[in-house]
């Protein structure tokens, strides 16, 4: 009995462990699929409610960056994206970042329309900040890959404006 029940029990342990190697595993791969390429070291929230909730909490600006599969535009607009260290170092430390690829319900995110790719802030008072846009006046929260600066200086305004106002 007792042979028995050492097997029994190590078969246990081996099952446990390799479910949490698989879990750990998992854990390590999460970030990649709400990442969707735009950044695997960032840390994505996965819903506009969870990045509004974190940015209150966490008093730090939420950049939302509405984009789809098949749109070349957003697709350039990723790799630009995702190949700028400074970007990439300002998202994963000042920023509350989410990428979606279907409209929020929250009207304010869309002022002129539902266009991607479309990269909008929200400060950590919630309010969506309209005064952040891009360089093209019939989409204003629109940008190419070679508005790589601008959109720097945009994510260094959205953070100089919490500081300013709050």
């Amino acid at each position: 009995i007792m042979v028995h029940s050492t097997l029994a029990l190590s078969l246990l342990l081996i099952a446990v462990s390799s479910n949490l190697a698989m879990a750990i595993k998992k854990e390590k791969r999460a970030p990649q699929t709400l990442s969707r390429g735009w950044g695997d070291e960032i840390t994505w929230v996965q819903t506009y409610e969870e990045g509004l909730y974190q940015a209150k909490k966490s008093n730090k600006p939420l950049m939302v960056i509405h984009h789809l599969e098949d749109c070349q535009y957003c697709q350039a607009l990723k790799k630009a994206f995702a190949e700028n260290e400074e970007i990439q170092e300002m998202a994963q430390n000042n920023f509350i970042m989410l990428n979606l690829m279907h409209e929020t319900t929250d009207k304010n995110l869309s002022p002129d329309g539902q266009y991607v790719p479309r990269i909008m802030f929200v400060d950590p008072s919630l309010t969506v900040r309209a005064d952040i846009t891009g360089r093209y006046s019939n989409r204003l929260y629109t940008y190419e890959p070679q508005d790589i600066p601008f959109l720097i200086e945009n994510m260094k305004k959205a953070l100089r404006l919490i500081q300013t106002e709050l």
